[in-house]
């Protein structure tokens, strides 16, 4: 049961980064490859966007 709580978790929060994705200022190619790397890996690319993503454009 708990393993269902946690994917729902990362589910929750995939879904958050997909919509900074597309309210980025980034160009929308690069949305794109962002929004397949987080459904493509749902943790390492919800992980990936906040280290290296987000602050690319801050």
């Amino acid at each position: 049961m708990s393993y269902g709580i946690v994917g729902i978790i990362i589910l929750v929060l995939d879904i958050i980064a997909i919509m900074n994705v597309l309210q980025s200022g980034m160009e929308p190619v690069m949305k794109l490859v962002w929004i397949l790397v987080i459904l493509a890996m749902p943790l390492i690319g919800l992980l990936l966007w906040y280290l290296i993503g987000a602050k690319k454009l801050a």
